[in-house]
């Protein structure tokens, strides 16, 4: 197609006449309906799409808020139930700490009972420290049988904190310091003298202790000297390491 235009003379200032502004107009309208077109197309396969899927999608959106739900619920029951295991254990301990020392079995039943309750029922975190509290007032009134049941049970809780785990290990292993067998409770704490194990400083210390009751001293010697010299051991560990060793001589 050949637009017809027609000059006019340069002097006049006249404008350009002609029919390519007919035709530029006329483009702009096929423009316009193919993209109303491109728009309905596209709404036409929205809908097919939503009766296609629509069931899927709200059944997934549902599945989404659900779980939202259930695990802001569970969420809260947790907490709850942490609360409620720590309000009971401060309880606990309250009544026992009020014994006297030199109370006996019958004095300390109620205690031993809360703590068998809590143990029973708490999460896990306040089970073993209700075990750990339950078998240390029953090694106070005599039952040291009972109370080391009670840490082996904890040390081979496999839910429980591994802190409390090894805990148990050294509670044990320091009650029955005197009278268990030196190998069998060397091989317990062996294990948490790893360089990255909070107790370590405490399982030498121990460790150290039975080989003076199995008469190696030179061996004992040298594990109180790297303790007494160890600032990342406790206070308390390095002085009593120090006045030990200053005892046997240095």
């Amino acid at each position: 197609m050949v637009c017809s235009i027609r000059l006019a003379p340069l002097w006049s200032g006249a404008p350009i006449a002609g029919q390519c502004g007919a035709v530029s107009g006329a483009g702009e309208y096929v423009v316009d309906i193919f993209d109303e077109v491109d728009e309905e197309l596209r709404a036409d396969r929205a809908q097919d799409l939503l009766k296609r899927y629509g069931g899927l999608i709200i059944a997934a959106a549902c599945a989404v808020v659900l779980f939202a739900a259930g695990w802001q619920g569970w969420h809260w029951w947790q907490t709850k139930q942490d609360q409620a295991a720590a309000s009971s254990f401060l309880a606990a301990m309250r009544l026992a700490d009020a014994l006297p020392p030199d109370s006996n079995a019958g004095q300390r039943a109620p205690a031993i009972a809360d703590f068998q309750t809590l143990a029973a029922a708490s999460p896990a975190g306040y089970r073993s420290l209700a075990r750990l509290r339950e078998a240390g007032l029953q090694a106070d009134a005599g039952d040291l049988a009972g109370a080391s049941a009670i840490w082996d049970q904890v040390a081979g809780d496999q839910t429980a904190d591994p802190l409390l785990r090894d805990l148990a290990v050294l509670i044990s292993s320091l009650r029955l310091l005197d009278t268990a067998d030196p190998a069998l409770l060397a091989a317990r704490l062996k294990p948490l003298t790893g360089a990255d194990n909070p107790w370590r400083p405490l399982a030498e210390e121990q460790l150290a202790l039975l080989d003076l009751r199995q008469g190696r001293t030179d061996q004992a010697k040298e594990t109180l000297r790297r303790l007494a010299q160890d600032i990342a051991a406790p206070t308390g560990v390095r002085n009593r390491a120090g006045g030990l060793l200053a005892r046997l001589g240095g």
